[in-house]
C-alpha cells in the first residue's frame, strides 16, 4: 500500500537504435597493454556464445569494430612489405647482373628482418602498423651491407684475379671495418627515437628498436653470412668464356651498365669541379639549407594524418530544454537519412548521450555511422561526409561529423580538441558563456577551422529552489532533512541489493512518476519535523524558472568549456591549433586561457 516495487531499467535518461530497431549499446575498450586483436576476437567468440541463448528475435551487430581497420591497414602494409621486397630484389639484380650476386643480399633481407623479432619479443613489443612500417624501410636499408661485399669481391675477382674465397678474405680485411663503422652511424640515427617521452615515444619506439635492431644484424650478416655465401656462390670471371652467344637479358645488361658508365662520367666530372671550386659547393649546401627552412615554414604540420577508418561520428544538439523523446526523433530521421547513402552499412542512434564530451543531456545525441568496407565504396570517407552534412541542413538540430581519433583510443575524435578555461574564480556562467560565443565566433572566420562545435550553453531551462530559512525554523524543519528527502524522492538513492537469475540487482528507491511529473508536484510533497508533523515543502519553499547551464565541467579545477573541430580541407590539425592559437591571444579578455586535451595537447606542447 505505500510503494509499488517493479523490475525495471537502471537507466532512463538514454534512448539507443540501431538500424531503425530498439536497441541496447556496449561500448567496450581495452586496458592498457593488451592487443586489440586478440581482445576483440576474444569479444566476438563470447558474443557468438552468448546469442544462442537470446531469446528468439534478439540478436547482436558490431556497430564500431575497430579490428576492421587495423585489418585493412596491417594487409596494405604487408603487400606493400611484398612489393618492396621485390623491388629491391630487382634493383639489385640490375645493378650486379647475375642471379648467384643478387642472391647473396636477397638472403641477408629475410635473416635481418626476421631475426628483429627477437628483439622485439625481448622489448614487449607486438606486431603492429608501426612494426610493419618499420620492417618496410628496414628492406632497403639491410641490404646495402650485403651489397658492399659482395661488390668489392666482384672487383677483387676481376682486378686481382683471385678465385671468390681469396677475394672474400682480402675484402673482408679491408672493408669489415668500414660496415662496422657504417652500421653504428645507421643505427646511431633511429636509436634516439626510442628515448623520446610522450605519446611520441610511444609511437615510434616500436620503429626506433626494429630498424636499429634489423640494422644491426644486417651488419652482423655482412661481416659473417654474406662472406661464406660469396665464397660458395659466386664464380670466378671468365667461367662462361666459351659461350659465344649472349642470351637477350645478357644484351640488355651490356647496354644499361654502357648508359650507367656514361652517367658515372658525368657525375665524376661534376665532382671534379666541386673539388676545384669549394664555394660551388658551399653555396650548393648553403642555398639546399635554405630551401629546407623556406619548406619548414610553408610545408603544412600534423601530428598524426587522419585516415579513412570506415566510420564517422554524428553529434547533433537539439535546442535546449528538448524532450529525450523528440531528439530521439530527430537521431532517428538522422539515421534515415543515412539509409539513402549506398555506401552506409549501419547506423547505431544514442539519444541522451554524446560521444564527444561522453556528457549527457535530454537534448544531446549520438549517431555511430558505419560504412562498407573499403573495397564495395569507391568514395573516400571525406566525400561521404560532405553528402551527410548537406542532407543533414534539413533537421532541427545542430548537426556535426567527426572522424574517429587518428589513433583509437586517443582522444573521441579526429581533430582537435580543446578547453577554454575560466581563472576569474567568479562563478558567473552568463558572462563565461559570453566569452565563449565571441571565442568561437572568431574561430569560425579562420580559414583553417571547420566543424567547430561545443555543448556549452546557459540557456537550458530550470527551476531555482529559494528556502526560506526563517520560517522552515519556525516550522521546526531541519534543512539537511528537508533535502535528502527530496534528493529519494525527485532524484532516487541506491539502498541496497539482491541477486535472483543469478544476477545483482540494484534496489533504488523513489517517488513514483504521477507525483514527479511537474514542477509544482515538488511544493506538494511533505516532510516530517521535529515533532514528527508533516510540513508541506509550500510553506517554506518556492522555485524560480531561470536558465543556466546543462552541466558544469572542470579542467584542472576550473570551469572549461569543451570545443572540438576539424581542419579545414587543405589544411593540418598544425595549422588549425596554430590559428586558434593566435585567437586565444587577440581575442580572450585577462583571466581566461585554453588547454589542449587528446592529441592536439602533445602536437601543441611539441609545436
Amino acid at each position: 500500500d505505500i510503494a509499488r516495487v517493479e523490475l525495471g531499467s537502471e537507466f532512463y535518461d538514454i534512448y539507443s537504435n540501431l538500424n531503425g530497431y530498439p536497441a541496447t549499446s556496449i561500448l567496450l575498450k581495452q586496458v592498457t597493454g593488451s592487443n586489440a586483436q586478440r581482445v576483440i576476437s576474444q569479444i566476438k567468440a563470447k558474443l557468438q556464445e552468448f546469442e544462442k541463448e537470446f531469446p528468439k528475435g534478439v540478436h547482436y551487430s558490431l556497430s564500431y569494430d575497430v579490428s576492421r581497420f587495423l585489418d585493412a591497414s596491417i594487409e596494405e602494409v604487408v603487400a606493400t612489405l611484398r612489393d618492396a621486397f621485390i623491388l629491391v630484389t630487382l634493383v639489385v639484380l640490375l645493378f650486379l647482373g647475375d642471379w648467384r650476386s643478387t642472391l647473396i643480399p636477397t638472403l641477408a633481407v629475410p635473416v635481418s628482418l626476421i631475426g628483429s623479432f627477437f628483439f622485439a619479443l625481448i622489448f614487449g613489443l607486438s606486431i603492429n602498423m608501426i612494426v610493419l612500417f618499420a620492417l618496410v624501410l628496414a628492406i632497403g636499408i639491410v641490404v646495402d651491407d650485403a651489397i658492399v661485399v659482395v661488390e668489392a669481391t666482384h672487383a677483387k675477382m676481376e682486378l686481382a684475379h683471385l678465385s671468390p674465397y681469396k677475394a672474400v678474405q682480402e675484402v673482408m680485411q679491408e672493408i669489415g671495418g668500414a660496415i662496422i663503422a657504417i652500421t653504428l652511424v645507421m643505427v646511431s640515427v633511429f636509436v634516439p627515437i626510442a628515448f623520446l617521452s610522450g605519446p611520441v615515444g610511444v609511437f615510434y619506439r616500436n620503429f626506433s628498436v626494429i630498424l636499429s635492431t634489423s640494422i644491426i644484424l644486417s651488419g652482423i650478416v655482412a661481416l659473417t653470412l654474406t662472406p661464406v655465401l660469396s665464397a660458395m656462390i659466386l664464380r670466378p670471371l671468365g667461367h662462361h668464356a666459351g659461350t659465344t652467344r649472349r642470351s637477350l637479358w645478357q644484351r640488355f645488361l651490356a647496354a644499361f651498365n654502357r648508359g650507367f658508365e656514361r652517367l658515372s662520367e658525368r657525375y665524376a666530372n661534376l665532382v671534379k669541379v666541386t673539388v676545384t671550386r669549394p664555394w660551388f659547393a658551399l653555396g650548393g649546401i648553403a642555398l639546399f639549407l635554405a630551401g629546407t627552412l623556406a619548406l619548414l615554414q610553408f610545408v603544412p604540420s600534423g601530428f598524426v594524418p587522419n585516415e579513412d577508418q570506415g566510420m564517422i561520428y554524428a553529434i547533433l544538439q537539439t535546442a535546449p530544454g528538448s524532450t529525450l523523446e523528440y531528439t530521439f526523433s530527430v537521431s532517428r530521421r538522422l539515421q534515415e537519412i543515412c539509409k539513402e547513402i549506398p555506401e552506409v552499412e549501419t547506423a547505431t542512434a544514442l539519444a541522451g548521450y554524446e560521444i564527444m564530451t561522453e556528457g549527457r543531456g535530454s537534448n544531446a545525441g549520438t549517431v555511430l555511422i558505419q560504412l562498407k568496407d573499403w573495397s564495395q565504396r569507391k568514395r573516400s570517407v571525406a566525400e561521404i561526409r560532405e553528402e551527410l552534412e548537406e542532407k543533414a541542413k534539413s533537421l532541427p538540430a545542430v548537426v556535426e561529423f567527426f572522424d574517429p581519433p587518428a589513433v583509437p583510443g586517443f582522444g573521441t575524435s579526429g581533430g582537435f580538441s580543446l578547453r577554454l578555461l575560466d581563472k576569474t574564480g567568479a562563478l558567473d556562467y552568463q558572462a563565461f558563456y559570453q566569452v565563449v560565443r565571441e571565442f568561437m565566433d572568431s574561430l569560425k572566420k579562420r580559414p583553417e577551422i571547420t566543424g567547430l562545435f561545443t555543448f556549452y550553453a546557459v540557456n537550458y531551462p530550470q527551476y531555482q529552489l529559494h528556502i526560506d530559512n526563517a520560517i522552515a525554523m519556525q516550522k521546526g524543519v531541519s534543512i539537511g532533512k528537508a533535502m535528502e528527502n527530496l534528493n529519494i524522492l525527485i532524484g532516487s538513492t541506491y539502498e541496497q541489493g539482491f541477486i535472483r537469475f543469478g544476477r545483482f540487482f540494484k534496489v533504488y528507491v523513489q517517488a513514483a512518476p504521477e507525483f514527479r511529473r511537474y514542477p509544482s508536484d515538488l511544493l506538494n510533497l511533505y516532510v516530517k519535523n521535529e515533532k514528527g508533523d508533516y510540513v508541506p515543502y509550500s510553506v517554506f519553499m518556492h522555485l524560480e524558472k531561470k536558465q543556466g547551464p546543462n552541466e558544469l565541467t572542470r579542467y584542472n579545477l576550473y570551469n572549461s568549456a569543451a570545443i572540438r573541430g576539424l581542419p579545414a580541407p587543405g589544411y593540418t590539425t598544425g595549422d588549425a591549433i596554430h590559428a586558434i592559437q593566435q585567437v586565444a591571444q587577440k581575442v580572450l579578455p585577462h583571466g581566461y586561457d585554453i588547454a589542449w586535451e587528446g592529441l592536439s595537447y602533445d602536437e601543441a606542447h611539441r609545436g
